[in-house]
């Protein structure tokens, strides 16, 4: 994956408070900065293999950096995001003939811009979390999909993440899923789902742990079972700004640090333990 280069104009990645639609440089400020670029990172590298040769759709394609990685080995990739600004962001940084980028509508009130039958695979990455509409968002990408298309999904093991029937303590998600709560959740859509976990080496484990155990204890008060989601947002956005949220700063790269870790220390295997995120590779029916 070819980085993008530095630029004036980064402040157009951001889109609607998330943290989630960053370039690259703004990953590199802090040990927990790079380590969700390290996984984002990884996740597109454990797709490659299954889009090499095909038709692909990237659902929630953020800045377009991983999209962009995938435009390497695929024929086409058609990345997709609610955030002007992001897909503005891709659209300068990464340009291939075989790659583009759309600005679509929220999922709830949006059928996405394309025909049905139209990919042979989509990828959604760190999407599902923040859908309310989740079967509305599974039907449209079932449907965009041709028979036998496969589905890459991956989001957040809530097992570690948080404590049982805690809400999320990420404010812009919606839901947080076991791996047999996702499975539960695709299988309507999907006839065959293989579920896969992600997990790495020490050194990226002791950070994302600690940083799990540290939120989950301090946001439990406004996160705990049955609270309304009105005070559920206005608790966990009072803790961020308590303890302070990402840095959003860029770091040049002659300037970045080395934290001891990188991609090559994530794993995404069967049964993968502990898992910091929930794979799903979901098929389609061969035959509508």
């Amino acid at each position: 994956m070819t980085a993008a280069a530095p630029s004036g104009k980064d402040k157009h990645a951001h889109a609607e408070g998330t943290t989630e639609r960053i370039t690259i440089d703004e990953y590199q400020s802090t040990e927990g900065d790079y380590l969700i670029y390290v996984l984002h990172t990884a996740t597109y590298d454990f797709a490659r293999p299954h889009v090499v040769g095909k038709e692909v759709l990237d659902f929630g394609c953020g800045t377009g950096y991983g999209t962009a990685g995938l435009a390497e080995v695929a024929t086409r990739v058609t990345g997709v995001d609610i955030a002007p600004e992001a897909v503005a962001y891709a659209h300068e940084h990464y340009q291939h003939p075989n790659l583009d980028f759309r600005t679509i509508g929220a999922i709830e009130t949006s059928a996405l811009p394309f025909d049905d039958d139209a990919f042979d695979v989509v990828v959604s990455f760190q999407v599902i979390e923040h859908v309310h509409a989740v079967d509305r968002y599974l039907a449209e990408i079932s449907r965009v999909l041709r028979p036998g298309g496969a589905f890459l999904c991956v989001t957040p093991d809530r097992t570690l993440r948080l404590f049982p029937g805690q809400r999320p303590w990420n404010e812009f998600h919606v839901t947080e899923y076991a791996p047999e709560e996702l499975r539960a959740v695709l299988a309507p859509r999907f006839p065959d789902v293989e579920l896969l976990g992600m997990t790495a080496g020490p050194a990226v484990l002791r950070a994302e742990l600690s940083r799990y155990r540290r939120t989950r204890l301090l946001t439990y008060p406004v996160t705990f079972p049955g609270i309304p989601d009105r005070w559920r947002l206005a608790g966990v956005r009072l803790v961020k700004r308590l303890i302070g949220g990402r840095s959003a700063g860029r770091v040049p790269t002659g300037d970045r640090r080395d934290f001891g870790f990188g991609p090559q220390d994530v794993r995404v295997a069967p049964g993968a333990t502990p898992s910091v995120n929930v794979v799903a590779v979901a098929r389609t029916s061969p035959a509508r």
